[in-house]
């Protein structure tokens, strides 16, 4: 019988009918191109726009998360200070011009982070170098500082006694916390300024502040860092700074209002916290 073949049957891999691409631009409406320029320009703008408007909220969200980030390293060291003073007869570490609290306390807070604040930058804040080889803790970059207790010890200590402490040279003589009448309202420690190498907060230490020149005062307007969070920049006096108490509660405080106008919170006597010769009236 004859078979019958078809014209291809020889051809095992008949060629494929390429799609006419030229067709496309026949289209109406469609393009061979993408984005022209204007429409790349127009979604550029409207990036830029929208970065405008989240920018200063993120900026918010990170001075917010780095003045709770403060709030917990305060509220750690006054933990540890809490912790030291249970274990020594309820007593703080005495003032000493070679071991300093940080060290003294460091069995409590253990990591040396929660002595700098987040937003103390961007170059490392001061701390003095005395005894660092015996004492590392006292070298590290340090935000905060002790108060010096220096209107109790002032009220309670003979005038040399008190030059005494004020000089370190009393190895014997720490406060009690115990002895504060108002302990959620009495300051433990505050944020220093970012050059200041003071370990205590001294109220009766003379030095000169950029907020008033002319006038002799104490660490709490010379050396007290009170616009660290929220503020609009140096020198604005704006914004606030974190502070812990002596019952372990930890807080923010607008410029000033640790120092004044009615009440100085660093002040530990009643007598003193209200006294023209410590509150500050701006």
């Amino acid at each position: 019988m004859t078979s019958i073949s078809s014209p291809h049957s020889g051809d095992s891999n008949p060629p494929k009918r390429s799609p006419d691409r030229s067709r496309r631009a026949d289209i109406p409406g469609s393009r061979a191109s993408g984005f022209t320029l204007i429409e790349l320009l127009v979604v550029i703008a409207i990036i830029a726009i929208l970065a405008a408007m989240l920018l200063p909220s993120l900026g918010r969200a990170k001075g917010s998360a780095h003045t709770i980030a403060c709030v917990n390293n305060l509220r750690q060291l006054g933990y540890a200070a809490t912790m030291y003073a249970d274990e020594h007869a309820g007593i703080l570490p005495p003032r000493l011009a070679t071991q300093r609290w940080p060290s003294y306390f460091l069995n409590y807070y253990k990591n040396k982070g929660v002595l700098r604040c987040l937003a103390d930058g961007p170059q490392p804040p001061a701390t003095d170098i005395t005894y660092t080889n015996q004492f590392p803790a006292d070298a590290v970059p340090r935000s905060y500082f002790i108060n010096g207790w220096n209107d109790y010890f002032k009220s309670t200590l003979s005038a040399a006694a008190f030059q005494a402490y004020m000089a370190a040279q009393d190895q014997n003589l720490g406060y009690k916390p115990g002895v504060a009448p108002r302990p959620s309202e009495t300051i433990l420690m505050g944020e220093k300024k970012s050059a200041s190498i003071h370990y205590y907060m001294d109220m009766l230490e003379p030095g000169r502040s950029v907020d008033f020149p002319t006038l002799v005062l104490g660490n709490d307007e010379t050396e007290l860092e009170q616009g660290r969070h929220g503020g609009r920049g140096a020198g604005t006096r704006s914004g606030g700074s974190v502070y812990v108490m002596l019952d372990g509660s930890a807080r923010f405080m607008k410029y000033w209002r640790a120092l004044g106008p009615a009440l100085n919170l660093w002040c530990t006597l009643d007598k003193d916290r209200s006294s023209p010769e410590y509150v500050v009236r701006y």
